[in-house]
């Protein structure tokens, strides 16, 4: 079967125009939240999207529709309590991302039980991605990469001297507030093809790749976009050939990539 004809069916045509504009925006933004140690808030957002949609199953609302508000507050409250001196960031994380789990099993097994829903949003699926999801993906996907474009300058600041941007005038809470909104979008969106248990593997293995190849932000942001692209494409074509899941396909590519990169750096040191 040639990619032709496998690009033919709908559902692989749906699963390529959202996995591919979820990858881009998760990778541009991973490279900032692994640079700010950051990157454990993308698993801990998708553990809280899990909760959020079992909760939206039962109440038999539309998952998506209620599991962004819910990510986004998660994402603020986290970013808080990353930024409070008096709080373990990591420890507040685990929490959350426990918590997150139990109430969603909890409500799982005292309502419908593990549905094929549910199945489809904790490890991924390219059959459940409906027309209305890709839309939805698309809108919300132009929208992060456009307000990245646009205030990325002021991410880069934010990124590398909190305290510098904070003494220049820049309003360096309002960027971060920005940067988490934009993370929880692209989590929730990721969550009907990844799953929730791996979407945030598309936030960090793109970033770490281009870190191992890349110094200059702006090498390391356009190299993350281009691989997390590229292993996403492929692992969605090695998916459909030997029917494997696709967010474990995807890891796995992103995964040898970021292994071929190290053994690259090594040589070429």
């Amino acid at each position: 079967m040639n990619l032709f004809q496998m690009f033919s069916y709908p559902f692989m045509q749906r699963a390529l125009i959202a996995g591919v504009l979820v990858s881009l925006c998760a990778a541009l933004l991973g490279v900032s939240l692994v640079l700010k140690r950051y990157s454990m808030i993308g698993d801990g957002l998708s553990h809280v999207s899990f909760g959020a949609l079992a909760i939206a199953v039962a109440l038999g609302v539309t998952p998506l529709w209620f599991s962004i508000p819910v990510v986004i507050l998660a994402a603020f409250l986290l970013l808080r309590v990353a930024d409070n001196p008096r709080w373990n960031s990591d420890a507040a994380i685990a929490v959350m991302s426990a918590s997150s789990l139990a109430i969603g099993i909890m409500v799982i097994s005292l309502t419908t039980g593990m549905t094929t829903d549910v199945d489809n949003y904790m490890f991924g699926s390219v059959l459940a991605m409906t027309r209305a999801d890709v839309v939805l993906s698309v809108v919300l996907c132009c929208g992060v990469l456009t307000l990245f474009v646009l205030f990325y300058h002021k991410i880069f600041a934010i990124t590398f001297d909190e305290n510098f941007s904070r003494a220049t005038g820049l309003k360096v809470g309002r960027y971060n507030t920005l940067l988490a909104i934009l993370t929880a979008l692209t989590i929730v969106l990721g969550m009907r093809m990844m799953g929730a248990m791996l979407i945030s593997s598309l936030v960090i293995f793109p970033a770490l790749t281009a870190m191992r190849l890349f110094r200059s932000f702006r090498g390391v942001v356009l190299c993350a976009a281009v691989s997390s692209v590229f292993c996403f494409c492929a692992g969605l074509t090695i998916s459909f050939l030997f029917s494997t899941p696709v967010g474990a396909t995807v890891v796995t590519v992103n995964l040898a990539l970021f292994l071929l990169s190290c053994g690259a750096r090594l040589l070429r040191r």
